[in-house]
């Protein structure tokens, strides 16, 4: 019989807002079925004679205290004792993301890694969505600055995205062509993503779930006055709403696409049913806020499906 651990490979519990946090709300789910928790930061993780081992703390999570988690016990734990592993550190999808998955991807076939390594690497989140780009608003991805002079002079509004951030970070909206400031952030973000401007964003976007295939649920989260941005850290608020037809149509699409590329739990993202681009496979978040917006508790259905 295999331990009943999960480990966890994320930001220090500190770090996180249990009110929205995903990897809390998966977390304590779980450990509601007696498994234990096992906590650690990617930096902890290291191959020691042939075997990973990560430098962590077992914890238990509880909602209802004012400090949410409570550290139980130190440990340097063999990750091939675990059942299951979750990669849910944010990004940036640096080298030391590339790394961690290069360790993991020695042991996952003795055990479950959500999402799988391979794939966690091989997706990159702006760069996959170039396959649907019928899908969305106009997109390139570049670093030569005589093509974004020309895709600005026709979308006239353009947004300009780094392709491996997160969170809203570093987004710009370019509403008159300035090179220096196009230069300096192709000089700090390489290749950067630039999508013609959707006014409607002002309306809130839709993060869709998706587990193991299946479209599972959506929220709304509508940007704060005066802000282009619909990430909830940057104060929109989330709300409750039913995909139209497109949308269920183009997020099944992505569903199988997923499924067959190995990924287990994503996010995607429309604005004005439009795809935005943003494949989130390394920790999509979301599903606390659907589950205090529509009781759907969507993380009984992400263990469902993984233990079957």
């Amino acid at each position: 019989m295999i331990n009943k651990i999960v480990a966890v490979q994320g930001n220090h519990p500190s770090k996180l807002n249990p009110l929205t946090d995903t990897s809390v709300f998966l977390a304590n789910e779980i450990q509601n079925k007696k498994y234990k928790i096992f906590y650690y930061d990617p930096k902890d993780l290291s191959v020691v004679n042939s075997k990973v081992i990560a430098k962590g703390f077992f914890i238990k999570f509880n909602y209802s205290n004012k400090k949410f988690y409570k550290i139980i016990k130190k440990q340097n734990l063999d990750l091939t004792k675990c059942k299951f592993i979750l990669i849910r550190q944010d990004p940036p999808f640096n080298l030391e993301y590339i790394s961690t998955t290069y360790i993991l991807d020695t042991i996952k076939t003795k055990v479950k890694i959500i999402n799988n390594p391979t794939s966690v690497r091989n997706i990159s989140e702006k760069l996959y969505s170039s396959k649907y780009q019928k899908y969305m608003p106009a997109t390139i991805f570049t670093q030569n600055l005589h093509e974004i002079k020309k895709f600005f002079k026709k979308n006239k509004k353009v947004i300009l995205k780094p392709i491996h951030s997160f969170s809203g970070n570093d987004i710009h909206l370019l509403t008159k062509f300035n090179s220096k400031l196009v230069n300096k952030f192709i000089k700090k973000h390489d290749h950067i993503m630039c999508q013609k401007f959707l006014t409607k964003i002002s309306k809130g976007d839709k993060r869709v779930f998706i587990i193991n295939g299946r479209v599972c649920g959506a929220i709304s989260r509508v940007p704060k006055k005066g802000s282009i941005l619909s990430n909830m850290s940057k104060g929109a608020k989330p709300t409750n709403i039913k995909l139209t037809s497109k949308e269920i149509k183009i997020s099944k699409l992505i569903a199988k696409d997923l499924k067959k590329e190995n990924i287990f739990f994503a996010g995607i993202d429309f604005i004005d049913q439009k795809l935005n681009g943003d494949i989130n496979v390394t920790s999509p978040t979301g599903l606390k806020t659907l589950y205090d917006l529509s009781g759907k508790n969507l993380a009984k259905t992400f263990w469902k499906e993984l233990k079957a």
